[in-house]
């Protein structure tokens, strides 16, 4: 098994938390009318992505989707070409045109959140198939969310990323909703994990609220695609905070009755009492990494704010097809 350690632990936590006040900020922002466009808050699910990338390398590569600002921040991602994404300005890391839902630095690996429901699943399938011509000890890791592992993209990815043994992983982010449709009407499976097998590869379940288990879990999985013995399907049992998007208050569709109790498992909370406990921070350490976050982010925010729109032109720049 592979054991978490201090230096891996301390990274985690602060990941966590660049994630939950990157989200913080922005809603807070978004309801100012300052940010246009959607957005899909990733408060709750934070130990899934830090769990995760912690293992990962500038040159292992992800896919994400529509709640995709904690997988990209966990991969690198600064908050300065972040936020300015999100103003739409010419410094952000798609030149202000891809926004919220499409960010991408493929310099760090990200390939991208996505706004098509499980549309990174295929695509993480080919970085992989890339990763093995190259002869590079890579892996590719999509997330994912419950609703996705319905779609044919999720079969047709990890079908053929199981066929040929892949240095890849699936990461299904279970929240319980596939927007507003509770995971129970939509699925027989109970576990979504189960479906590995059907492809002929490990399907394993991990407490998406435990950061060390997710670190774990996740460990074994990536070490078993450097190695060449293919994919994983991981499924993170965890809970998005707020609603489907900001704005959404959850009450038509039960996500208001059910997330009571997840609340009390933040994973931020409980992972900081359980390094305190192992003394590996204590009360002054915390307030200096929330301190030094906000810092970061608030000067990230004046950066975004001053920062040119793009120019007229720029809408046919970087625009590709296939014929």
């Amino acid at each position: 098994m592979i054991r978490l350690t201090k230096v891996k632990a301390l990274w985690i936590y602060e990941t966590m938390v660049r994630i939950r006040r990157f989200e913080e900020r922005s809603i807070e922002l978004f309801q100012a009318g300052e940010l246009p466009g959607f957005l899909h808050a990733y408060i709750g699910e934070e130990a899934v992505a830090a769990g995760v990338c912690a293992h990962l390398t500038p040159k292992d590569q992800i896919t994400s989707t529509h709640r995709g600002h904690g997988h990209m921040i966990a991969k690198g991602l600064q908050y300065e070409g972040m936020f300015a994404e999100l103003y739409a300005r010419a410094t952000g890391y798609c030149k202000g045109k891809g926004g919220s839902m499409h960010i991408a630095d493929q310099d760090l690996g990200a390939l991208g959140a996505n706004g098509i429901v499980g549309g990174g699943i295929p695509i993480a399938a080919g970085a992989a198939l890339g990763l093995r011509f190259k002869g590079e000890k890579h892996v590719a890791v999509s997330f994912f969310g419950d609703g996705a592992s319905n779609e044919g993209a999720f079969h047709e990815g990890i079908n053929i990323a199981a066929t040929w043994k892949l240095p890849a992983v699936f990461v299904c982010e279970n929240n319980g909703f596939a927007e507003s449709t509770p995971r129970a009407t939509h699925q027989a499976v109970q576990d979504i994990a189960d479906r590995a097998k059907a492809y002929g590869m490990p399907g394993i379940v991990v407490d998406g609220m435990d950061p060390q288990a997710v670190y774990e879990v996740a460990g074994e999985a990536i070490a078993r695609a450097r190695k060449g013995r293919g994919p994983t399907l991981i499924e993170a049992k965890t809970m998005r905070f707020l609603g489907h998007y900001v704005g959404d208050p959850g009450t038509a569709y039960g996500h208001d009755k059910e997330v009571g109790k997840w609340l009390k498992r933040d994973p931020i909370i409980t992972f900081a009492e359980v390094l305190v406990k192992k003394k590996w921070l204590n009360k002054s350490n915390i307030d200096a990494i929330h301190a030094n976050v906000n810092n970061e982010m608030e000067e990230a925010i004046e950066f975004a704010r001053k920062s040119p729109e793009p120019e007229l032109g720029d809408a046919m720049t970087d625009i590709y097809a296939s014929v």
